[in-house]
């Protein structure tokens, strides 16, 4: 018997909401522990992890907030600072990449991009999430949706894909080609 108690009705107790939340849950958890992982096992990872935060994030239902206040940021200047750096010295020569930002019509040519700037904002988005939506109160865990979900259509969800097609060709891309990328 499931000792979980049931909000059939109630958006924000979803089985979408409660998939995301520990999908994020992983990706930052993992992420905490990065440093003890080999480059490519950290490069797996997120191959494997972002698709599926892109999805879970998708489906999230639209919530309606009743206390626009009850919303905090966690994740500290100095915190994001150490991450970035982190990955960054672990990514090496492999963090950076371009892209194309196709909104921008008038763009031909890449833009150069971090992949351990991209993990550590998305990391800060989700990691917000994470602990917003574990305060105790529902208005807490009502913006936490809300903002997860915004902060994937504005900030975040372009991320995660500029991000997983560096990631590609750097897991497979035969080694001659790697030269050209």
């Amino acid at each position: 018997m499931n000792d979980q108690p049931t909000f059939p009705d109630d958006p924000v107790y979803s089985r979408k909401v409660l998939e995301m939340l520990t999908v994020a849950n992983e990706y930052c958890l993992f992420l905490e522990k990065a440093e003890e992982y080999g480059k490519t096992d950290v490069y797996q990872f997120l191959q494997k992890i972002l698709p599926l935060i892109y999805l879970k994030v998708s489906l999230l239902p639209d919530i309606k907030v009743k206390d626009e206040d009850a919303t905090e940021h966690y994740v500290t200047e100095e915190q994001w600072e150490s991450m970035f750096n982190m990955l960054r010295n672990k990514f090496n020569a492999d963090d950076s990449f371009s892209y194309i930002d196709h909104h921008e019509k008038s763009q031909s040519e890449g833009i150069p991009g971090s992949m351990a700037e991209n993990v550590t904002d998305i990391y800060q988005d989700l990691k917000d999430f994470v602990l917003l939506y574990q305060k105790p109160l529902k208005s807490f865990k009502e913006n936490a949706v809300r903002d997860c979900k915004h902060l994937f259509e504005t900030h975040f969800g372009f991320r995660l894909v500029t991000l997983h097609t560096a990631l590609h060709y750097l897991l497979f891309l035969e080694e001659e080609d790697m030269d050209n990328f």
